[in-house]
């Protein structure tokens, strides 16, 4: 029986335990340059440029890892276009799709609560730097 066959209390997969291919794919969606590239390619369909210029900060060479091991994973669909130069476009798939707004919903609330988190940065520094 299939993770998706049965009820969510008792899933197949357990992120927790360690030989889990889930954690894999977990890694790739929460990672640094995962989570951005998902939320970027939310907004549609782009080309690596494109992308890079979007995710701010990411190199040419951990934007195609991250690309690579999304594709592998099946939440991110790459076309390749026969022209001169070549085009490559990079979108969602229907999975993608569903985990990018989930990670958007995420984006948005901690960027909501940014002056709270800044506000604690600052009293936490502020009491360590005391002791």
């Amino acid at each position: 029986m299939t993770a998706t066959t049965q009820d969510s209390d008792d899933l197949a997969y357990d992120v927790f335990a360690k030989a889990c291919p889930s954690r894999g794919t977990l890694e790739h969606v929460t990672g640094r340059w995962g989570g951005l590239t998902l939320g970027a390619l939310y907004e549609g369909s782009l080309r690596f440029n494109e992308l890079r210029r979007r995710v701010d900060g990411v190199s040419e060479k951990m934007l195609s890892q991250t690309l690579h091991a999304l594709e592998r994973d099946g939440l991110v669909h790459r076309e390749a276009q026969p022209t001169n130069p070549p085009r490559v476009d990079y979108q969602l798939t229907d999975l993608g799709r569903q985990v990018a707004e989930r990670l958007l919903a995420l984006i948005h609330c901690v960027e909501g609560a940014m002056d709270d988190v800044l506000a604690a940065r600052v009293r936490y520094d502020e009491t360590r730097g005391a002791l």
